[in-house]
């Protein structure tokens, strides 16, 4: 059975598995691939890359082994991964899963990648990796401030939606105008394309602050235990432009900052948990308002929710409908 990025008349099923960090949302998604023969397929725009399993807390090689996983560690650092790149990658990982007779189990974080998936995304052209280059070079040089005064002059409609701290959206904005002419603004007005055609299910973790704070502190810690210094230490030995994506995941620059003596290591821990909490938060602001029509579990990852959600798993892969 295979599904392309256009519409289809009876399109195949998948399941989304969202939520915050630290929700368990990983482990619910292999549940759910071992118990109905699924392919899990990452969502995590942080666990694509290949160094850097422990610090974003990709599933383990035993997990690995006990479903198909698709699309963990499969760029290296120095390649910044867009949501058009992710979703063309996750739809030809769907096409291969409902070949084999499988259903793809989506589970990430990164909403954008998500709603990409299931709703299409602006039609931008792909930007030369010279201007991209370029506009990190020029950020870099010129610092947030100044970077964000020199794309107010070149793209006020997007300058006043960015905040001068975003980096990373203020390069963006900047890389597309100077590629394409046009405002990022005047792109995303354009209707989306590339939507996957599927019959979706989608569930949301959404577990209450204090365990879900609880659950961050605690992985922080035992990720600095289990080898997050040695990797952030292999990331730094690269010489990657510090605007990368993989250079600012979360834990990243509070351990880089460590590792170089400009910060002792109970407070880069104490900066990386707060970080971390403060992204789970906007994470369960995102899918609260902007993943359609979710199924929300409000509470923390446990085996106590299966009596709940394979029943209605099993009718909607047998139906079709929920």
């Amino acid at each position: 059975m295979t599904a392309s990025l256009s519409a289809a008349a009876n399109p195949p099923p998948a399941i989304v598995v969202a939520g915050p960090t630290a929700s368990g949302k990983s482990a619910l998604a292999l549940a759910i691939a071992r118990a109905f023969g699924g392919v899990v397929v990452n969502a995590d725009s942080m666990q694509v890359y290949d160094v850097l399993r422990v610090v974003t807390a990709r599933p383990s090689e035993a997990d690995e082994a006990q479903a198909p996983h698709r699309l963990y560690g499969v760029l290296p650092p120095a390649i910044a991964c867009s949501a058009a790149r992710w979703r063309d990658l996750a739809a030809a990982e769907m096409e291969h899963a409902w070949a084999a007779g499988r259903v793809p189990v989506v589970v990430g974080g990164t909403g954008l990648y998500i709603a990409t998936l299931m709703k299409g995304i602006s039609p931008i052209p792909e930007i030369p990796e010279a201007v991209r280059a370029q506009a990190r070079a020029r950020l870099a040089e010129l610092g947030n401030d100044r970077f964000h005064r020199l794309l107010a002059e070149r793209d006020p409609a997007m300058a006043a939606r960015l905040d001068a701290g975003n980096s990373q959206r203020l390069a963006r904005a900047f890389e597309v105008i100077e590629a394409t002419g046009r405002s990022l603004a005047d792109w995303q007005a354009e209707p989306r394309q590339g939507a996957v055609a599927a019959r979706w299910l989608t569930w949301s973790l959404a577990p209450p602050r204090a365990a879900l704070h609880a659950a961050c502190d605690g992985r922080f810690r035992t990720m600095v235990e289990t080898g997050a210094l040695d990797e952030v230490a292999a990331l730094l030995d690269l010489g990657l432009d510090s605007a990368l994506p993989a250079m600012k995941a979360l834990g990243v620059p509070e351990l880089a900052a460590f590792l170089t003596g400009r910060r002792d290591l109970e407070t880069a821990i104490a900066d990386a948990s707060l970080a971390t909490r403060r992204y789970a938060k906007r994470q369960l602001t995102w899918f609260r308002h902007q993943l359609d029509a979710p199924r929300v579990i409000d509470a923390q990852f446990s085996e106590s929710i299966f009596a709940e959600i394979f029943p209605i798993i099993r009718h909607f892969l047998l139906t079709g409908t929920e």
